[in-house]
């Protein structure tokens, strides 16, 4: 595939994207090279890596824990530490090669190191790929909150290589397509109908729904760097979807959920406020639900936590003067920013979840 432009940063995928790499290190003789992964990644993708680029041994590793929890604060001033310890400097590079966490934690690391050194995303993950890695947001939770503290900076290019999809389990594959789900929600109701089909009956070439996806989140982000309007868009199903994740990350009694189950979730709860708020389309609601029930089962939602996930709206990033935001639809491939919505209206949505 070709590939593609975003803003300043480049995306590239499978065979090209590993040329690419081999010309920027030589063009740009970087000091040091280190290379960005958690446990699951140096032990399933870092060799797979290796064999595909010239780099050799002339790179430094740089481990951390998996999982969402360690998206931390604490884990960059390790990560900081070390790269002081290994003497980087302003032209050092830092390569981060993960799913979401390590490309946006990774990303935020390189966007504050002595103010700034270049890095490259290697996603591992199908979330990643179409989601996490593009676009420039960086950052890390505070506390269970996600993504609190970040930076919008963008990689030098961006890898994309579906033969790490083979290293996921199918939990982490699903997340990944909750995403694609959404940018055919927001902008394609074709692109909606391919994604479900291929859902339903896995068909269909992978490859080219992710470079379609891919394509859908780079358009909106050209237009939008900043989020200031279009961009917000991509935030369809994260307010609620956010604030579910983030209440099971504070639950330790709870089973956590992957970032693209919880906007799953989400997803069914803001069509539902749409239907109710926008007269989106009743049929396309019920068959939306379906369709997402179909692939992640579905998720109760306790009664005794309705009240707790509506208190963590408050800490949504998209809210502005006390308001919280809301994307919702009009149609598939119709979206209408900046929406209030009334906490009976949530409830509501919550209970249509559970039928």
């Amino acid at each position: 595939m070709q590939s593609t432009n975003s803003l300043n940063s480049e995306i590239y995928f499978d065979v090209n994207a590993y040329k690419k790499l081999e010309a920027l290190v030589s063009t740009e003789n970087y000091s040091k090279i280190f290379i960005f992964v958690d446990e699951n990644t140096q032990i399933h993708c870092l060799k797979q890596f290796e064999k595909k680029n010239k780099l050799e041994d002339k790179f430094t590793l740089i481990v951390m824990p998996s999982g969402e929890e360690h998206k931390t604060i604490s884990t960059c001033l390790k990560v900081w530490q070390k790269l002081s310890e290994e003497d980087a400097d302003k032209k050092s590079l830092l390569i981060n090669l993960g799913g979401g966490v390590v490309t946006d934690l990774g990303g935020f690391i390189a966007s504050t190191f002595k103010r700034g050194i270049p890095f490259v995303n290697v996603p591992t993950s199908l979330l990643a790929m179409v989601d996490a890695s593009i676009g420039g947001k960086t950052g890390v939770d505070f506390g269970n909150l996600k993504n609190q503290i970040g930076v919008v900076n963008l990689p030098e290019l961006v890898i994309i290589d579906t033969e790490f999809l083979k290293t996921l389990p199918e939990n982490h594959y699903n997340s990944g397509l909750a995403e694609m789900l959404k940018h055919g929600l927001i902008y394609n109701e074709k692109y909606w109908h391919q994604m479900t089909s291929f859902v339903a009956e896995n068909i269909g070439d992978l490859d080219t729904l992710i470079y379609e996806s891919i394509t859908i989140k780079d358009k909106i982000v050209t237009q939008d760097p900043l989020e200031n309007g279009l961009r917000k868009t991509l935030n369809y199903g994260h307010t609620l979807g956010h604030a579910i994740e983030s209440l099971y990350l504070k639950q330790s009694e709870s089973k956590t959920l992957l970032h693209g189950e919880a906007i799953a979730i989400g997803m069914i709860l803001e069509t539902y406020l749409s239907y109710k708020i926008l007269d989106f389309p009743e049929e396309k609601l019920h068959n939306i639900k379906k369709a997402i029930q179909n692939l992640f089962g579905k998720v109760i939602i306790e009664k005794a936590n309705f009240m707790a996930i509506i208190e963590l709206l408050k800490f949504d990033k998209k809210n502005t003067y006390g308001n919280v935001n809301f994307v919702l639809l009009n149609n598939i491939g119709q979206t209408l920013l900046d929406c209030k919505v009334d906490n009976a209206l949530i409830l509501e949505a919550f209970e249509y979840n559970n039928q």
